[in-house]
């Protein structure tokens, strides 16, 4: 049975290891396998971390010089984040299987590494075209517990609803580094501390604040919008009825636009691009960025939606299957869908 975590005096520095330990002690069960994956994601951070400060002090900008599965171009900073990953992860015996963004097929666990109670799917390294101008970019996350019994995994344990997620969250790497992530019992964010290489509690209890500030779209796409989210975006901008106007935001990097919509309030959305065939559905992957973003945003008091439902009721029938993504405020989320309901059909 979940047990309630301790409470501590304000003045107790809340290290992640420590507080992770405290999530743990919920579950007087556990095995301690979903706790030390946690701190193998909050390693690699750390590691990615490092290069993306360096910028072009190191061989780590530019193109890699080949396209991912979706067609996009590879930049060297995304196989390195790729790499990190998959190899702090591989060996534990905590995962039966991952999947990528960056991979065409679900990454399996090599021999002779035993195989665990989880499943890692991952956006290695989301907004990657934003390195070269040194933007914020990151790392988005979602875990689950394995559903066939023992053995390699299968698509069947990775082709899962966001209902079912375990932990999720993502790391921005920006003017500071930090890790955001929740097991379903709130949100808590941690900035790392350079001099000491640790990860440190700043951010307890984040719930997305009742006044929203901004939204955040890239609204150069606008004409391919349908005209139930043409006259939602007016809405938000004070017109179609509304007298309270939002400040347009951007920057082109989910993680990021998703970072400051969670701690100032507001919506962040990609919509379908109805008229521009190489995105009927919306540029944004279900499994690697919906998901575990509208979980997150969920436990901090939002929503997440498709523009039509829940984002978190949608099972994944491949693995880079694309969605159209609204998260934010639970009222201007909902707003979303009843402009596209009425528009839209």
């Amino acid at each position: 049975m979940s047990q309630p975590i301790p409470s501590l005096p304000a003045s107790a520095v809340m290290t992640i290891e420590r507080h992770i330990l405290m999530e743990q002690s919920r579950f007087p069960d556990s095995s301690g396998s979903l706790t030390n994956l946690l701190y193998d994601l909050a390693l690699a951070a750390k590691l990615i971390a490092s290069r993306t400060q360096r910028g072009a002090l190191t061989d780590i900008l530019g193109s890699a010089g080949h396209d991912n599965v979706q067609g996009e171009e590879v930049q060297k900073l995304d196989v390195y984040a790729q790499r990190i990953i998959y190899q702090l992860t591989d060996h534990t015996g905590r995962l039966c299987c991952m999947a990528s963004e960056e991979e065409k097929e679900i990454i399996p666990i090599p021999d002779p590494y035993p195989t665990g109670d989880y499943v890692l799917v991952f956006d290695p390294l989301d907004g990657s075209s934003n390195i070269d101008y040194n933007v914020a970019v990151g790392t988005i996350f979602a875990i689950f517990r394995r559903r066939t019994p023992s053995g390699p995994g299968t698509t069947a344990d990775v082709l899962r609803s966001g209902r079912e997620i375990v932990a999720g969250g993502y790391l921005v790497y920006g003017s500071s580094t930090m890790l955001v992530y929740t097991t379903g019992h709130g949100v808590n964010g941690f900035t790392l501390e350079p001099s000491i290489g640790e990860f440190l509690l700043t951010h307890p209890n984040i719930r997305i604040p009742d006044k929203p500030k901004y939204y955040s779209v890239n609204q150069g796409n606008e004409k391919y919008w349908t005209e139930g989210v043409r006259r939602y975006t007016r809405w938000l901008q004070g017109e179609e009825g509304n007298t309270r106007a939002l400040g347009l935001r951007y920057i082109g990097s989910m993680v990021a636009d998703v970072h400051r919509t969670l701690l100032g309030g507001g919506v962040f959305y990609y919509p379908a691009d109805a008229k521009d065939p190489q995105k009927p559905q919306g540029k944004l992957r279900l499994l690697y960025e919906a998901v575990p973003m509208a979980y997150l945003i969920e436990q901090a008091g939002g929503y997440g939606s498709t523009g039509r439902g829940p984002v978190l009721d949608v099972t994944p029938t491949s693995l880079h299957q694309r969605t159209p993504v609204f998260v934010g405020s639970r009222d201007l989320v909902e707003q979303a869908e009843a402009f596209i309901a009425r528009h839209d059909g």
